[in-house]
């Protein structure tokens, strides 16, 4: 199974431009591994040079954004089967989405969030319930 993985509010709690702090997530992206499925990164990270809009609410200063978060699952020794795309759709697509089974995403309608305001000012994925639920669904044993 190809399983789209946000990053910020995901994998970690919401810090962007930084890496946010560890809500949970690294023990069951591994277990998602273990179990055959393969992890596509699926963020609006990148990196990027120069930042030319004028969109008040966007962090405007470049930055290695999506080498850090790839740093992340390096460190983490998470493999990634690909990054905001589906390696293998090439041969059937020229969508820009990038192809999964599942998406798991802190901005998903039904995506379990917890608030704690000592982690982050921002709802994120509550890894507890979600792991309940990819059991519940025999995506992880």
């Amino acid at each position: 199974m190809y399983i789209c993985i946000d990053f910020d509010g995901t994998c970690v709690s919401h810090e962007f431009p930084n890496i946010g702090k560890d809500i949970g997530a690294i023990p069951v992206l591994k277990k998602i591994i273990a179990n055959g499925h393969r992890l596509i990164l699926f963020t609006m990270r990148s990196d990027i040079e120069i930042v030319t809009s004028d969109e008040c609410n966007i962090h405007k200063k470049g930055g290695q954004y999506l080498t850090d978060a790839l740093i992340w699952f390096d460190e983490n020794r998470i493999p990634l089967y690909g990054i905001n795309s589906n390696p293998t759709q090439c041969t059937w697509t020229k969508s820009p989405k990038a192809y999964g089974h599942l998406y798991i995403d802190d901005a998903a309608l039904g995506c379990p969030l917890v608030c704690n305001p000592e982690i982050s000012e921002r709802p994120f994925v509550d890894w507890f319930r979600a792991e309940l639920l990819l059991k519940e669904m025999n995506i992880i044993k």
